[in-house]
């Protein structure tokens, strides 16, 4: 498989390394080289590429501000001179962040990662039996069968699997960790909850049971859980 990829940095010297990075990595096929997003923004957003190497400061459009024009099928590796900048780039989902000066070692590392996430996205027709997740600046690979439920919490969500002695914590929003989990098997409850479907053993007053935690059912999925319900029994 290969990722078609384009690459936006001001700095020649960062966007030439980059370039020459890109052109010995077997897996990657370079579609343009920009000096600005203001430079790269009809093309990119009228072609788009799997992969995007940003750099974030940038004059007039900043990497973070472009990287939300983009659709959703571009996965974006942030690239910067400050590390302060990557709790910013995980915020818009970012695949990863590279910090200057970039070795080819880690550059590698960011394009397999791309590599991975697009090869498991495109496995058909299989339903996926894990998904993976970044916690602490590292991708985590969780299998569906061992999930009990997920929490949301503002900008982070909170993972809990049978048997772990604590839950996974991963910066990313409910919308979007709903969107990797298939509807058979995961449902969502409340805003702030997602369970698996095959785990819940115990309702108590309208309340989902996982030991001493008690999952609050909305009215807006009340419905949608009773029919769950009774098509179970």
């Amino acid at each position: 498989m290969k990722l078609r990829c384009a690459i936006i940095d001001d700095e020649p010297l960062a966007l030439g390394l980059i370039e020459s990075y890109v052109k010995k990595t077997d897996f990657l096929t370079l579609e343009g080289c920009y000096a600005s997003a203001v430079e790269a923004m009809q093309q990119l957003t009228e072609k788009p590429v799997d992969l995007l190497f940003l750099d974030i400061q940038m004059p007039e459009l900043s990497g973070m501000e472009f990287s939300r024009m983009l659709p959703p099928t571009t996965r974006i590796v942030f690239t910067t001179a400050f590390e302060q900048y990557a709790l910013d780039g995980y915020r818009v989902n970012a695949l990863d962040y590279l910090l200057k000066p970039i070795s080819y070692a880690d550059f590698l590392e960011a394009a397999r990662k791309a590599l991975q996430w697009f090869e498991l996205k495109h496995q058909q027709p299989k339903e996926r039996e894990s998904i993976f997740v970044k916690s602490d600046y590292k991708l985590v690979q969780i299998e569906l069968r061992n999930i009990l439920y997920i929490e949301g919490l503002k900008d982070y969500i909170k993972i809990y699997e049978e048997g772990a002695a604590k839950p996974i914590l991963s910066l990313m929003s409910m919308k979007a960790m709903e969107e990797q989990l298939p509807a058979s098997r995961f449902m969502r409850v409340h805003r702030s909850y997602i369970v698996q479907k095959d785990k819940i053993r115990v309702i108590d007053r309208g309340r989902i049971v996982f030991g001493k935690t008690y999952i609050p059912v909305s009215d807006s999925y009340k419905q949608a859980f009773q029919e769950f319900l009774e098509g179970r029994s």
